[in-house]
């Protein structure tokens, strides 16, 4: 396991794959603009093939799909990866069970290789020069995040209190708007193209909301059914009181795009 992952959250024990139902009905939310900017880059549109690596659902492949490009789902969660054939059905997406340190592909097999909500469970000095080998000459890796703002939005805020009473170590709480933070070891695979952050607002109801906080670590991935039954009766009260039926969650995204060197 890789180290940072074991230092997430204290060390405590977690599965997405005990959550793909929720993480495939509530964690489909990026907005237009978000996949926008990824094809204003040239990226991930016909001719290329892709892999996106901690594939999850498939929520990259699914919505960029009809852009024209071959793509490839990799997640180490077999549960998240059923899910994501079926939501998938009708495109003609691969997708297989496999840790992003070991991706079974042959060298220089993808132009573009994705990682969205992931990169920071992955062992570097592995993935490294694993995506460089899978990448043809000047390919790209892009390192992609979605994260809501606590600091900027009340209800973001409140709901992350109420997550930290159930599970205090949870690290996913506190985001800041900032680049994405790229361990040096890919730097001797690969060279900066260009980062960029942007502002997102969200739409949510209340439903929804509680779902996709539901859908996260510090909840539905780590706690026990009990703990999970009592979080959401309390965040459900505390939306009833806070939030109004319809809102939005001011997030920020971030992109950030490598070169394969050589």
């Amino acid at each position: 396991m890789n180290e940072a992952v074991g230092m997430i959250d204290a060390g405590k024990l977690f599965d997405f794959g005990k959550i793909a139902a929720d993480y495939a009905k509530y964690r489909d939310i990026y907005p237009a603009e978000f996949y926008q900017r990824i094809i204003n880059k040239g990226l991930c549109v016909k001719g290329q093939a892709v892999l996106d690596v901690g594939t999850g659902t498939g929520v990259l492949p699914r919505n960029l799909y009809p852009y024209g490009a071959s793509w490839t789902g990799l997640d180490c969660s077999e549960a998240q990866i059923e899910m994501a054939k079926a939501l998938s059905k009708g495109m003609n997406i691969r997708y297989l069970t496999a840790v992003a340190e070991k991706p079974p592909f042959e060298e220089h097999s993808f132009d573009v290789i994705t990682a969205c909500q992931c990169y920071w469970y992955f062992d570097h000095e592995k993935t490294a020069p694993a995506f460089r080998k899978l990448l043809r000459n000047n390919g790209r890796l892009l390192l992609l995040c979605m994260e809501w703002l606590p600091f900027e939005d009340k209800i973001a805020a409140a709901s992350e209190r109420l997550v930290l009473r159930f599970s205090p170590n949870w690290t996913g709480a506190g985001a800041l708007m900032r680049p994405i933070e790229v361990p040096d070891c890919y730097y001797r695979y690969f060279e900066p193209v260009s980062h960029e952050e942007f502002l997102l607002r969200v739409p949510f109801t209340r439903e929804s909301w509680n779902g996709r906080m539901k859908a996260c670590r510090g909840v539905g991935v780590s706690l026990t059914p009990q703990e999970i039954a009592t979080w959401e009766e309390a965040h459900k009260k505390l939306l009833a009181e806070i939030a109004p039926a319809r809102f939005t969650i001011l997030h920020y995204a971030a992109i950030t795009e490598l070169k394969r060197t050589g």
